[in-house]
């Protein structure tokens, strides 16, 4: 594999190639974000919690009684760096929402200007890696990876054409700060360039006539330039930062996830997506029909081998290898083109991948617009909660197996948003994140997953159960319990709670009235430190 290449066929010139086509293809993936006003990614509301606490006033109960906040070197900073222009420009909202359009769209130009460092224009075939910019991550909501990555793409492609043009002195002095804005960004995007890089610098060694040991030496020189920002780890995690490694080589749930990369409503259609994407790259190692070029075969073989080896919780951030999964299948179909110069087969088949590409926008942006409305509606509580007040939160939810879920795992953390309110659920992994929970009365009731309501069967055992979390409340630490999603048929009748609002079929929010002493049905203000404070009034 590690053989001189043959000499590349020249990609055929055509409108799928040309810059006028491929800059629509960028701005038509921000299509399905233009109408959510949040848009609908899993993980998102309890990142924006977190970027209001950071934006708030230190002088504000947010910060002075309900968490903690203090800016720290972590590899996982790049959105919450990013929100602080963007938030003073447009707002929280509309600033996270532009974020999440630009982390699509790099993505985009990641991958077509990959395609086209690699093989001299953009190959017919590579578009079809275009749907991979939704890929499950995304859905997930790991924005600080995303940009971190949709970062690095476009890196390796620099790094590509300046390694083509021979400006060697000039990319190292280039990578070295990129290197360290990747890191910065996240770890993964920086491991990921690292590895693509490192792949590209073999290749060009080995197309020179060196055997396989020399290449690997001096491939690894080549890229001294991204090594600065090991010091950079080295401090990170000499901190408080923790975290385990658990879940090695769980080959099963490493399937799930390859077959998952393009999981998002539909699931026949997603599925029947990835494996048209396997089916390409099988023709492209077989040289059947199209041919794999060299250079991103062996990088797609590289993050292959990463996939493999990543456990599914690396340094206590949970699914490692799944963020991986569709990056493992972009840069395989990218590095895939035609064997035959034909024109009008080449047309044909960048018809087929762009129509595809159409399709799923179309999708997406129909349950991107489903998925908003189904957030307004539970939103709408919002506007009975007083600002400053203290929401507990559970959202009901269905077992992590089904294909499309409702996304409103962390819906609950909008509180913190639009009402500058304490809501329980953020994350607060040492070396993770900046944000602590430092209000006492709320402690067992406050952190992730208090917030998850969950069948039997696959509940976190740190969750709180329904309706016994809700018995077991310390009543005077909250204003209000909100409800998020749960059907009609299982509202409760709660002491102490009065319901103020519901959201039609499902969803209901509690104001948690005073107990009379001694009634025994919730704990007393006086079991709980500062319970006494002052309730909010409605």
């Amino acid at each position: 594999m590690f053989r001189s290449a043959l000499p590349e066929n020249e990609t055929p010139a055509g409108w799928w190639n040309s810059w006028w086509f491929l800059a629509a293809l960028v701005l038509l993936s921000a299509v399905p974000l233009i109408i959510p006003t949040v848009p609908p990614l899993t993980d998102l509301p309890e990142h924006m919690g977190r970027y209001r606490i950071q934006l708030s006033d230190p002088t504000s109960p947010l910060r002075t009684e309900y968490f903690d906040f203090h800016w720290a070197f972590i590899a996982n900073l790049g959105v919450d760096l990013l929100i602080v222009p963007m938030a003073a420009l447009f707002g929280l909202e509309l600033g996270v929402k532009l974020i999440v359009i630009g982390i699509v769209m790099l993505t985009m130009t990641g991958m077509l200007w990959i395609a086209r460092e690699a093989h001299g224009r953009v190959p017919p075939p590579a578009l079809f890696a275009l749907p991979l910019a939704y890929g499950f991550p995304l859905i997930w909501g790991f924005v600080n990876f995303l940009l971190s990555m949709a970062l690095a793409l476009n890196a390796y492609a620099l790094w590509l054409r300046l390694g083509r043009q021979q400006r060697w002195r000039l990319r190292h002095a280039l990578f070295v700060p990129i290197g360290l804005i990747l890191t910065t960004a996240h770890i993964f995007g920086w491991a990921v360039l690292c590895l693509l890089a490192f792949g590209a610098e073999v290749v060009r060694e080995r197309d020179a006539g060196r055997t396989l040991i020399p290449s690997l030496w001096h491939g690894g020189l080549s890229c001294l330039s991204l090594s600065p920002p090991l010091l950079l780890l080295v401090a990170w995690r000499s901190g408080d930062a923790g975290g385990r490694n658990v879940d090695w080589f769980y080959w099963r749930a490493k399937y799930v996830y390859l077959v998952s990369s393009l999981r998002n409503s539909w699931m026949s259609l997603d599925l029947a997506n990835v494996y048209l994407l396997w089916a390409l790259i099988a023709l492209g190692l077989a040289g059947l029909w199209v041919r794999m070029n060299r250079t991103l075969g062996i990088a797609a073989l590289m993050l292959i081998i990463a996939y493999v080896l990543l456990p599914r919780i690396l340094l206590g951030s949970a699914y490692a290898d799944m963020r991986l999964a569709p990056y493992v299948l972009l840069i395989a179909v990218v590095a895939i083109a035609m064997k035959a110069q034909s024109r009008r087969r080449a047309a044909i088949v960048a018809a087929v991948a762009t129509a595809i590409f159409i399709g799923r926008i179309g999708i997406l942006t129909a349950n991107f617009a489903r998925h908003e409305a189904d957030n307004r509606r539970q939103l709408a509580a919002l506007d009975h909660v007083k600002p400053g007040s203290r929401v507990f939160v559970q959202v009901w939810l269905q077992c992590l197996g089904r294909w499309e879920t409702s996304r409103m795992d962390h819906l609950g953390a909008m509180a913190i948003v639009r009402r500058n309110a304490f809501a329980n659920g953020q994350w607060t992994d040492p070396g993770a994140q900046l944000v602590r929970i430092k209000y006492a009365p709320a402690k067992g009731y406050a952190e992730d997953p208090t917030e998850i309501l969950r069948p039997h069967g696959c509940r976190d055992r740190r969750a709180k159960p329904y309706p016994e979390g809700i018995n077991t409340l310390p009543h005077d630490a909250f204003d209000y319990v909100w409800l998020i999603d749960i059907p009609r048929a299982r509202w409760n009748s709660f002491p102490g709670l009065e319901p103020i609002w519901t959201g039609g079929r499902s969803g209901i929010l509690y104001r948690v009235l005073p107990l009379p002493p001694g009634s025994g049905s919730a704990t007393n203000a006086s079991d709980t430190p500062a319970g006494n404070r002052p309730r909010t009034a409605a």
